[in-house]
């Protein structure tokens, strides 16, 4: 064999040896494509403060009454479900790094035009745009972190898109204090045109431009994130790495990821984190909270803390674990939470319709008080949990365990999940609420939660510390 040879079949990717790389352009480069989650959370927490600033605004301005207010919140979800779609195609066709830069594009215009809004169609249209653009980038975010990662920070660096998506929420509620709804949407525009800015300068992900066969772009991605082009291990890229094939469904490497990854998605939303973030202001104003839009804040600042801490520790203690104590945790605190309204609950009623406010306000005024302390208690150690395991782990694990040739296919069909089950629950719990009674429905979750713990315990794998090669021959029983 030549020299030439030689260097042709040297593996690319999977460190040998033991020796880890040590470029740090690599935490670069994940906090480039960071900036699309980071849209992504400002994008969703753009409702909470615009529609009161909306509704206080003065003629030619568009005024929103409560069903308007509701679609202007919801649409988001319908528009982020076509982007996991799209997200899904444009991935494995357009490669990683141009799905975000082109995501960066409906984030601008879509804010653009609700700069612009002079009636609620626009309004709409803006929103449904950037909803879109949130579909892409919490697909094509997730992958090419993982893909750029080297395994001993590859926990650490795709727990980071969850940390910018509770932040971008954060720093929503924050300028919502201090801006009105066409000022707060200018802003919404500057994290994705830094995105766009940033990654012109990046790479493509080393194992796209190999499954592409471009050998040579690959080995100067790897010199450019990690510091160096030689010593890594990639399994070749053949005929099987050409696409996505039904008949691929039959294989091990193939079937369990699709079951694990879209199970994790459905239960991530079943757990009730949207009910739970939904009544918050609700909970904190039974508590005697002066500002009960402060709730919005310390719900921010509880996930950010969490998700921090969760990124901080994802390599050390591993997924399995922290995705069973924070099930546990969750699990815990929507069995009190439903105990609370349980508790606070009136005689019975002739009427099916349940009025959360008044429900709330039954009772004495001193029992309510106490009693609503347990339900801030409840709902903080919920976001908790849920910030530490169930938020950042199922859209790391999505990145993780899908071989390259379904990679897009089967990342869009989680995300569509995702999505899917997160505008069924967030529409319909209401109505579940009424047949189950509130402290039913979220007992209800309490079990999802549990349920969620012992299929990770069952079927999900331990990933940490794994090259994605590793991930994928554990699933084919290699």
């Amino acid at each position: 064999m030549t020299p030439e040879d030689q260097e042709e079949t040297q593996p690319l990717l999977g460190p040998l040896g033991g020796s880890a790389p040590r470029g740090r352009r690599v935490f670069l480069a994940a906090f480039a494509a960071a900036l699309g989650p980071l849209s992504f959370g400002f994008a969703l927490g753009y409702s909470s403060p615009a529609i009161p600033s909306l509704r206080r605004a003065a003629p030619p301005a568009p005024h929103l009454d409560e069903d308007a207010a509701s679609w202007f919140g919801a649409i988001v979800t319908l528009g982020a479900a076509a982007g996991g779609v799209l997200g899904g195609w444009l991935v494995d066709r357009a490669g990683r790094k141009l799905s975000l830069l082109l995501c960066s594009m409906p984030f601008v215009t879509g804010f653009t035009v609700i700069t612009a809004a002079q009636n609620l169609w626009m309004l709409l249209g803006g929103r449904l745009l950037t909803g879109l653009a949130c579909g892409i980038a919490s697909l094509v975010a997730p992958v090419y972190i993982s893909e750029i990662a080297y395994p001993e920070v590859r926990g650490l660096l795709g727990s980071c898109v969850q940390l910018m998506v509770v932040t971008g929420i954060l720093l929503a509620y924050l300028a919502g204090w201090v801006l009105e709804w066409r000022w707060l949407a200018v802003l919404g525009c500057v994290p994705p045109s830094f995105m766009l800015l940033l990654m012109c300068f990046m790479p493509e992900t080393p194992r796209f431009l190999l499954s592409q066969h471009k050998r040579q772009e690959a080995m100067a991605a790897m010199q450019f994130l990690w510091g160096s082009g030689q010593g890594w291990e990639e399994p070749p890229i053949g005929a099987e790495h050409q696409g996505f094939h039904m008949a691929q469904l039959w294989r091990p490497g193939v079937y369990k990821p699709f079951i694990i990854g879209i199970s994790l998605m459905a239960f991530q939303q079943l757990s009730g984190i949207n009910a739970v973030m939904f009544y918050a202001e609700t909970i904190f104003e039974e508590a005697k909270f002066k500002d009960s839009s402060l709730a919005s804040v310390v719900v921010g600042l509880i996930q950010v803390l969490f998700t921090a801490t969760a990124a901080l520790i994802m390599d050390r203690a591993g997924r399995r674990l922290l995705l069973t104590l924070s099930g546990v945790v969750m699990a815990f605190s929507t069995s009190a939470f439903g105990a609370y309204f349980k508790l606070t609950e009136g005689g019975p009623s002739n009427s099916s319709h349940v009025d959360l406010p008044a429900h709330l306000s039954m009772g004495p005024a001193d029992t309510n008080t106490g009693l609503a302390w347990l339900a801030v208690g409840s709902m903080c150690l919920f976001i908790a949990g849920f910030a530490v395991g169930w938020g950042p782990i199922p859209w790391l694990l999505m990145s993780e365990i899908f071989p390259l040739p379904v990679k897009g296919v089967a990342t869009g069909v989680c995300v569509l999940t995702n999505w899917f089950m997160a505008f069924l629950v967030t529409k319909e719990f209401s109505s579940l609420m009424e047949v189950l009674r509130p402290y039913g429905a979220f007992w209800l979750a309490s079990a999802f939660s549990f349920f969620g713990v012992l299929f990770t315990l069952a079927c999900v794998p331990e990933t940490k510390g794994k090259t994605l090669e590793q991930i994928t021959a554990h699933f084919e029983g290699r």
